[in-house]
């Protein structure tokens, strides 16, 4: 399936092998991060961090994670210029993940853009229909 049909598609095709390529494919030891609009409280985005991203956060006080794909740092709008200004870093009760609390600096945090070539505002632009395989955009919700 290509990244179109993923990305744009209205057919749920989720990728429960993930993690399996994570553990396979990645070089690095991570931990879920999810990045989350501290004004909002929507969820923009969610990826990884090893010890170098969230050292490399904390520091710039950019949401920063660790590519699983490419194996290597991701300073989230490094390349965009949608940064993700950190409020905060909050860790979870088992350690194990991590909540980037954060302030939008652009105009989306996702990858993908809409129908009008704007940058989403973030990752989840689609919801389940109540048929439970067809999604819809989010431009079409009320």
């Amino acid at each position: 399936m290509s990244h179109s049909e993923i990305e744009e598609g209205t057919k749920l095709t989720l990728d429960f092998g993930k993690l399996r390529k994570v553990v396979t494919q990645c070089s690095e030891d991570v931990i879920p991060a999810v990045a989350q609009d501290v004004d909002s409280g929507e969820v923009l985005i969610v990826g990884y961090v090893n010890k170098l991203a969230l050292e490399t956060a904390i520091r710039e006080k950019m949401a920063t994670f660790w590519s699983t794909s490419r194996n290597e740092l991701w300073i989230k709008g490094k390349t965009s210029g949608n940064y993700l200004a950190i409020q905060e870093i909050r860790i979870n009760c088992e350690q194990n993940s991590v909540l980037y609390r954060v302030k939008l600096a652009g105009t989306g945090a996702c990858h993908t853009n809409s129908a009008t070539g704007a940058p989403r505002l973030g990752c989840y632009y689609r919801r389940l229909k109540d048929d439970g395989i067809n999604l819809e955009f989010r431009d079409n919700m009320k």
